[in-house]
């Protein structure tokens, strides 16, 4: 298990790095989860994410960190069925509106959790 947990904070680190590069390839990630049943994907994704993260954190070298991950995949999951689909989809509306710099502090957002990811592994 833990070898997934350093497999998901590489992956976000080179997605971030992508992200970081070419900012325009961010947008066109979440318009495609944007339609269609592909939101509920993401909340399938959330709570396999939480369950890898939670059986893995006795394992790790820092397991209170990747515990707090593991249930903040969790509540994301949780709130993405609480609050709706619709809801969900209007915020990733407005997220596609704002500028290149701000899908760049996002990309560095996720460079610092992969990081942190991996270091906590």
């Amino acid at each position: 298990m833990v070898t997934f947990v350093k497999i998901i904070g590489v992956l976000l680190i080179l997605a971030a790095v992508v992200y970081l590069s070419k900012p325009e390839f961010m947008r066109h990630v979440l318009q495609f989860f944007k339609y269609g049943s592909r939101i509920h994907f993401q909340t399938l994704v959330r709570f396999v994410l939480a369950v890898i993260f939670l059986l893995a954190a006795g394992q790790c070298h820092h397991p209170r960190v990747v515990a707090a991950f593991g249930i903040i995949f969790l509540i994301s999951g949780l709130l993405m069925i609480i609050v709706g689909a619709q809801k969900v989809i209007t915020a990733l509306e407005w997220i596609l509106k704002q500028p290149a710099l701000i899908f760049r502090i996002i990309a560095l957002v996720i460079l610092a959790t992969g990081a942190i990811i991996l270091y906590a592994a």
